[in-house]
Parts: structure tokens; C-alpha cells; sequence
């Protein structure tokens, strides 16, 4: 049975688990409404991409 022959030290196991951690989400503001939406994607509130409507919105 494969067992540790020494304590793996806090620094080590924290090297180790540093990738583990959750990414922080990225937003960007709408250039057209100001609301907050991610960035390369289409605004969820006006329907805008790239300075050009694209789909109506659909509270509208």
C-alpha cells in the first residue's frame, strides 16, 4: 500500500490545490443600454452586438 513517507507541508498542498479555485465571472457594459453582459456575446437586455441590433428584446 502506498503511503506518504512525509507530511506534505501547507506551502506544497497549497501549490498543489492552486488551479482548484472558482474563476471570476467577466463583464463588460453594454455599449448601447449600459447594462452589464459577458464579453464576445450578445446583450441579454437590448439585443445589441457589435454596435448593430441583432435580435429584438424580448420585453418589447
Amino acid at each position: 500500500m502506498a503511503v506518504p513517507k512525509r507530511k506534505v507541508s501547507p506551502h506544497r498542498r497549497g501549490n498543489r490545490r492552486g488551479h482548484d479555485s472558482l474563476k471570476v465571472e467577466a463583464f463588460h457594459e453594454c455599449s448601447n443600454c449600459g447594462e452589464l453582459k459577458r464579453p464576445h456575446n450578445l446583450c441579454t437586455a437590448c439585443g445589441h452586438y457589435n454596435g448593430r441590433q441583432i435580435v429584438e428584446p424580448k420585453g418589447l
